[in-house]
């Protein structure tokens, strides 16, 4: 049983975490102003338009910024302390929160060069996650 919080998925993001599962990082742009976002949302945070649709990412990018976690978040943690917490900048211009997979966390740097990585969890949730490239 997978013990860490999972997302809540709704009907919004529904085409997303289906993508994940598939091995496919999808993210919302806007025809109006072209630009893309993230989290999936109904309006453009950008333009405020609601003509968006679905793009398929490269799923790669580079860290923005990034800590380690030297203390578990919670007792489901525990075992992967040290952990790597990062906001990763996607090379669509969109930054999401996500985990550096690493065995060195002391090897991690600003602007180094990420590719996704899926990390199926739970049969009903693939997370996405980044290694070092």
């Amino acid at each position: 049983m997978y013990e860490k919080p999972l997302p809540v998925i709704d009907p919004e993001s529904q085409p997303y975490w289906d993508a994940l599962k598939q091995h496919r990082l999808l993210l919302k742009r806007c025809r109006a102003c072209q630009r893309s976002h993230h989290y999936p949302r109904e309006l453009c945070p950008h333009c405020h338009s609601d003509d968006l649709e679905w793009l398929q990412a490269a799923g790669t990018g580079r860290i923005y910024s990034y800590t380690v976690a030297r203390r578990p978040a919670g007792p489901a943690f525990k075992a992967d302390t040290p952990y790597v917490v990062a906001l990763v900048e996607l090379d669509e211009g969109v930054r999401l929160m996500t985990n550096i997979v690493t065995a060195d966390v002391e090897s991690v740097r600003i602007d180094q060069r990420v590719t996704v990585q899926f990390d199926d969890v739970t049969p009903d949730v693939t997370l996405p996650k980044f290694r070092l490239v």
